[in-house]
């Protein structure tokens, strides 16, 4: 495995100067944002789809460091029942597939989307519970007429051009949870995978070993984000995890995302590090720092001396054991 960060971090630096940074930290390699929601602050696909010069100048600022991609990441949701967004964020996604193929990665990371509760809504509509039945109805639906349909098309398209999406599972979208990432993979193909982040995780009650070995027999998990999740156990226990309030809200809120090691310890992170390895994955661990708690660089830092270390003596346990 290798660390690495997703660099819309970073976004308001320079793009050499952010790649220094990532360096200097011990990482090797890079994800890269190109829209929607993570932005396009180092990469503007419609630009680099048509100028080979332009290209070969990015990636000549990331290989000249010793630096690789592990994936482009186009956040998004393509199946919004707003056709203009949906429209832009499939477009945004087909861009994302063939730049990736031009500079030879073949990871792009996305979300499932999440359609609306018929062909009249305006807004996405997220079912989580089964009852009153009018719910397991309206999530039959959606994943019949709007999620399976679109993404075994994706399935083709990704097969064409010899690539992978990894579906990052996040609540408010149709994939959020083990079973549901296994139920896209097994109706649409396999070239449909997971980015698999424990924070999204955490914060549902989930253990992320459990789901890593699940995943990894089903050689579903094609990138990792390295996010942390901390719990408020006064505002829990009175709320349960279900909050809508702010992420800025940290006094009331039940949980927020944290820098890695700051919501759970060594011993939680490094049982997800083993059971990503006895699974056999072999790729990017890349940092995601959503941290309200800690200034840009002080949380990427922590989480790359963190991490950087549990990998480290990975291998090096590794190493002896062999």
């Amino acid at each position: 495995m290798k660390l690495g960060v997703f660099a819309v971090l970073f976004g308001d630096r320079k793009f050499e100067e952010a790649l220094d940074l990532i360096v200097g930290a011990g990482l090797q390699t890079v994800e890269i944002g190109c829209g929607p929601y993570p932005g396009k602050a180092h990469c503007d696909p419609d630009q680099l789809l048509v100028d080979e010069r332009a290209r070969d100048a990015f990636m000549h600022a990331i290989t000249s460091r010793g630096l690789s991609i592990s994936a482009l990441s186009v956040h998004g949701n393509p199946l919004h029942p707003n056709t203009e967004v949906a429209k832009e964020h499939h477009r945004q996604f087909e861009q994302a597939v063939l730049l990736a193929e031009m500079l030879g990665v073949d990871t792009v990371v996305t979300f499932s989307g999440c359609p609306g509760e018929s062909d009249h809504s305006l807004n996405p509509a997220w079912v989580t519970c089964p009852w009153p039945e009018e719910y397991a109805k309206v999530l039959e639906w959606q994943w019949e007429e709007k999620v399976i349909p679109y993404w075994k098309k994706q399935h083709d398209f990704l097969e064409a051009h010899k690539m992978r999406v990894a579906i990052e599972a996040h609540p408010g979208f149709v994939v959020y949870h083990t079973e549901s990432m296994l139920r896209l993979r097994n109706a649409c193909g396999p070239r449909i995978g997971v980015n698999f982040d424990p924070s999204h995780l955490f914060w549902q009650g989930m253990d992320p070993v459990a789901a890593i070995k699940t995943l990894g027999k089903a050689n579903a998990i094609f990138h990792v984000h390295a996010k942390d999740t901390s719990f408020d156990r006064e505002n829990m226990s009175q709320n349960g995890v279900l909050d809508t309030k702010s992420y800025r809200n940290e006094l009331e809120r039940s949980w927020i995302f944290r820098t890695v090691g700051y919501g759970h310890g060594e011993e939680t992170w490094r049982n997800i590090i083993s059971a990503l390895q006895l699974v056999g994955y072999t790729g990017a661990v890349s940092i995601e720092h959503e941290d309200s708690l800690m200034a840009l660089e002080e949380g990427f830092l922590k989480a790359a001396s963190f991490l950087n270390g549990l990998l480290i003596r990975e291998r090096l346990e590794t190493i002896w054991w062999t």
